[in-house]
């Protein structure tokens, strides 16, 4: 079964998009190939659902995070080796050294480029072999089956030619023929294998380093029985100084409800978990020091849900539509990470009130998943601790200091009692700037 969510999701978290502005893939995309780029887009859109497989994919970026490595072939060669290695051959010898006599005589008579091409982008496909075969050498690598398949194909008997190939090294055309014949019809599959390695190589080497310089960590992924998320301290990617929070839920507290007043920091809060939990399903670096989470189904938020005036949607409806959308994923009894901020803020106070109180309260009920869930409206919680005994209720509190509000961002237990609002229209001088 694969993780699942949406494109509300993924914009309310900005997980994807190579042109969106911070995005998480721009903030880990320092891949040097086309292919590495493309394959770090698919592990965005594919995050995993088996803890095993996270696990593996972790211990692969732990050990390139500690060794700084960077990545071995420079760009002109690589782009060169790898539109050759893409290209096709003859099936035989004899059609492989025709053709290239053909393309030789050619280049002679009236200067075609075909055959500088050719000669060209073989031995920079011979300079990449023997480069990755160099850094295995020098780098035993992370004992996976790639690694494994890869060191086995460089090191085969079939193989041994190309030691005594050295890069720019003229070579004869019965030469470049049986060297052409061999890489791109005999070893066809391993070619291809080696190039899929070096974009995961890069991948691997771009995200380690990345996660090294801003100080990530990896999670450990559990069995879903487990049904535990714990970190001593979450944080934003994106943000260099974000203040980070300790935050546990479990089966006997799954529902996390929230408060605290604008700007103190909880939407900032909610979409650091997200985040977490959507780049630990990817096996990837997180912003939260050690984190053990149970594998979930899948993730939804509802963070910055837009109406839609094309189809007559109000800003309310929209929240409607979305809060029914997650419920029936979450009565199919899938196990879910579910992020609701601000529920209903677009409706008066006293639907709002009845709403968020019946939906926290029916949520609840499914203690297989977890449940973040922020309100202004904190009356709310005092009747949720009445009725509800697998809550927690965290706050992220507004200091006043000579009237002036100061946000630490520190998650506090209990529900705010903050009400400030008049405060700050008071400091901002709007009523006496409109009485004038």
């Amino acid at each position: 079964m694969s993780f699942i969510t949406d494109k509300q999701t993924l914009d309310d978290l900005n997980i994807t998009g190579k042109f969106s502005p911070h995005s998480l893939f721009s903030l880990f995309n320092a891949t040097q190939t086309r292919g590495g780029e493309k394959l770090l887009d698919r592990m965005f859109h594919q995050p995993l659902s088996d803890p095993a497989a996270i696990n593996s994919r972790s211990d692969v970026f732990k050990y390139f995070h500690e060794r700084n490595l960077s990545f071995p072939f420079s760009a002109a060669v690589f782009q060169e080796a790898e539109a050759y290695l893409g290209g096709s051959t003859g099936s035989s010898f004899l059609m492989v050294a025709g053709d290239l006599l053909r393309k030789k005589a050619l280049h002679l008579t009236i200067k075609d480029e075909q055959y500088g091409q050719f000669q060209s982008g073989l031995l920079a496909a011979i300079d990449l072999l023997n480069t990755l075969q160099d850094f295995l050498r020098k780098v035993d690598g992370p004992a996976t089956t790639q690694f494994e398949t890869v060191k086995k194909a460089l090191n085969a008997h079939r193989t041994k030619w190309l030691d005594g190939t050295q890069a720019g090294q003229p070579l004869t055309l019965f030469q470049l023929a049986r060297y052409d014949h061999f890489i791109r019809h005999v070893l066809r599959e391993e070619t291809e294998s080696i190039l899929d390695f070096i974009y995961h190589l890069d991948v691997y080497i771009a995200v380690s380093n990345v996660a090294r310089a801003r100080n990530f960590s990896y999670a450990q992924a559990l069995p879903k029985e487990k049904n535990i998320f714990r970190s001593t301290a979450v944080s934003h990617p994106a943000l260099e100084k974000a203040v980070a929070n300790p935050l546990v839920l479990q089966e006997e507290q799954n529902v996390l409800f929230l408060t605290g007043a604008n700007m103190a920091g909880k939407s900032t809060f909610m979409k650091s978990l997200g985040i977490a939990f959507y780049m630990a399903h990817m096996g990837f670096p997180v912003s939260a020091k050690d984190m053990q989470f149970s594998v979930r189904d899948g993730l939804y938020t509802s963070i910055n849900v837009p109406d839609n005036l094309n189809l007559g949607y109000s800003h309310f409806y929209a929240e409607v539509l979305r809060v029914k959308k997650v419920a029936e994923e979450v009565a199919e009894g899938n196990d879910l990470v579910v992020i609701f901020d601000e529920l209903f803020k677009g409706t008066n106070v006293k639907d709002a009130y009845d709403a968020t109180l019946a939906v926290t309260k029916e949520f609840s009920t499914y203690r297989n998943s977890f449940f973040v869930i922020s309100t202004h409206i904190i009356e709310v919680g005092d009747t949720l601790r009445e009725t509800c005994d697998n809550l927690q209720f965290s706050y992220l509190p507004t200091i006043m200091e000579n009237n002036v509000p100061r946000y630490p961002y520190t998650l506090t237990a209990g529900i705010t009692s903050d009400r400030h609002g008049m405060v700050i229209i008071e400091n901002e001088k709007i009523l006496e700037m409109m009485e004038e």
